[in-house]
């Protein structure tokens, strides 16, 4: 039977600290919480009853309730007051050296059968407990912020950990009512591994000014439906916290590149730029440690002001007939635009009216569409099996197969048909737009218009421009995005544009961490949803997506950057020759014929 933990200890009493003493004194546990010194000590108390009076006032939790959590509570300043509690956990910042002076005391005064806990999040657990004499005692408690409401702990275990130590912490998550996933003390464990990576990636957009904070952040809330733009969450997380866990990670874990800080990370620290608890990192606060965002020198200007030189647009050519174009076919007649739908031949055309008006339909069944606007939107589309009717249209998206050939061949006779102006737009989510911009005559009338599908309903659109690309084309097709209710973020031409430059090689880092055996796709994927709070792990998105699609992007991002950090996992490339593709072959990383 696992062990009964009667009392606690907790070690630093800041955000995370308190947040893990409520959890404890929320249920039943009675808790002995200590700083280094009074002042520490009372800051810590106003963390933890302004949270749980943040919780009344929701009605989340029970005055009584409240009353009852606050009393199981012992506020204390030094170690000795945690001579008698079953196990202990450390909360404070993250610095191996004053980990282990803090482990080394704990082993003085805590009992010997006394459970000793880390909470860091990046930090080598077998060297925190070697400054123990019973490291078989020692094991990683790993809370996420905010710790009363965010499900995941890993449970890390050292070589050394004993099986009933990590079975009894194993029990008593479960009795917290947390989902535990139990791994071995590896630099990052499963959660930061893969999250610091894809933070780092995206403040080294931000630092080569590849796009704005505003869009890299809107890029992968809207395109990827994370609940926080890396920016923001770097922010949130404090740029000094999150340079140690890089740090660390770098040095810790094979020096990989990808966790070599960003330089622009370590002079935003120096600067006391860190973030939220600063009032400024990489945006503005309202103060310290409000999440109110302020305007300042960056925040981009007025949209009227941005879109000046904008070309009115009436008529808009589609090019395509698969699903990407059929939705965007429905996106433009909806909006008020007209529509020239061409693909080649009758059959594809009849083919595409009839996905059209059936998307339409499911919106007037569902009431987010009058029958009226359906009607209107459908005769707004005029069917065309030949290129030379886009001669007298505004805008022409090409949806057409994913070969630079045919899209070049394609933008060459457009070239030929089009009038003078017109904007030439691609959808390539993944080919260079300049390749496609220099077959033709007028490059700076060429740019990426890359909608996420399906593309009614994703709201972003991102807007690729090449070195050729004018500024009144550029602006055009942000007023087209605006128009189409959809939130346009403009980059640059470089493989992956934002989102799949960001996400991929997060993706890639998942296969690698189990290529490894160093946890199950289960458990990743529960770690990445409740830890991260993403709405699908990563084989369950690999899966979705098609682990060929996903090889095919990670080979050119690969391909472009050099970098060694994000060459092909082969174990993606071992399935996806295996035939294995995700739900659509029915084998991916999990079997999807017996659901």
């Amino acid at each position: 039977m696992a062990r009964d933990f009667t009392s606690v200890g907790v070690v630093g009493l800041g955000t995370m600290g308190a947040g893990i003493v409520e959890v404890f004194a929320r249920n039943g546990v009675d808790v002995v919480a200590v700083e280094v010194s009074e002042d520490a000590l009372e800051r810590g108390r106003a963390i933890l009853t302004g949270s749980t009076d943040r919780a009344v006032a929701k009605g989340k939790l029970a005055e009584a309730d409240r009353d009852a959590l606050l009393s199981r509570v012992r506020f204390a300043v030094g170690l000795d007051a945690l001579h008698a509690v079953d196990l202990v956990i450390e909360a404070v910042p993250e610095h191996l050296d004053l980990k282990q002076r803090i482990f080394a005391e704990l082993d003085r005064v805590c009992k010997p059968e006394a459970i000793l806990a880390t909470n860091t999040s990046s930090l080598s657990v077998t060297e925190i407990s070697v400054a123990t004499s019973r490291p078989n005692q020692v094991i990683g408690i790993h809370f996420f912020n905010p710790a009363p409401v965010m499900k995941l702990v890993e449970v890390v275990r050292t070589v050394v950990t004993s099986a009933d130590v990590v079975a009894d912490v194993e029990a008593l998550c479960k009795r917290l009512g947390k989902v535990d996933v139990t791994i071995s003390d590896r630099a990052g464990f499963i959660a930061n591994a893969l999250l610091f990576g894809y933070l780092n990636h995206a403040v080294g957009m931000f630092e080569a000014h590849y796009a704005t904070r505003e869009d890299i952040d809107a890029a992968m809330k809207l395109g990827c439906g994370l609940p926080m733009g890396p920016l923001a969450l770097m922010d949130l997380i404090g740029l000094d916290t999150a340079y140690e866990i890089l740090d660390t990670m770098y040095r810790r874990g094979g020096r990989d590149r990808r966790h070599a800080p960003v330089p622009l990370i370590k002079q935003m620290v120096t600067a006391g730029l860190l973030g939220r608890k600063s009032g400024r990192g990489f945006y503005t606060y309202e103060r310290p440690g409000s999440p109110v965002v302020v305007p300042d020198g960056q925040t981009p200007v007025a949209t009227e002001a941005a879109l000046g030189g904008a070309a009115a647009i009436a008529k808009v050519g589609v090019v395509g007939s698969g699903t990407m174009a059929t939705g965007i076919i429905e996106v433009f007649a909806k909006a008020g635009y007209e529509v020239v739908s061409v693909t080649r031949g009758a059959e594809k055309s009849a083919r595409v009216f009839e996905a059209v008006r059936t998307s339409l339909n499911k919106g007037v069944v569902r009431g987010k569409l009058s029958e009226a606007d359906r009607d209107a939107a459908l005769g707004r589309i005029n069917w065309s099996a030949t290129l030379d009717h886009l001669a007298d249209v505004d805008l022409v998206v090409e949806a057409v197969v994913e070969e630079l050939s045919v899209k070049k061949a394609l933008f060459a006779s457009l070239d030929e048909i089009c009038k003078p102006g017109v904007v030439l737009a691609t959808t390539t989510s993944s080919l260079p737009v300049i390749d496609v911009a220099m077959a033709t005559q007028r490059p700076a009338d060429v740019i990426g218009l890359h909608f996420f599908n399906p593309a009614p309903l994703m709201p972003l659109v991102e807007v690729v421009e090449t070195i050729r690309t004018s500024t009144e084309t550029t602006a055009t097709t942000r007023a087209v995005c605006a128009a189409l209710g959809k939130t346009g973020v403009v980059c640059g031409d470089r493989s992956g544009f934002i989102v799949n430059a960001l996400l991929f090689p997060y993706l890639n880092d998942a296969v690698k961490m189990l290529e490894a055996s160093y946890s199950t796709a289960d458990d990743i994927d529960h770690a990445m949803k409740l830890g991260c709070g993403y709405p699908m792990g990563p084989f369950e998105l690999l899966d979705v997506v098609g682990l060929d699609v996903s090889l095919a992007i990670q080979r050119e991002l690969y391909l472009e950057l050099r970098e060694p950090g994000f060459a092909p996992a082969p174990l993606l490339e071992h399935l996806v020759t295996a035939g294995y593709l995700g739900r659509k072959s029915g084998r991916g990383f999990r079997d999807h014929t017996r659901r």
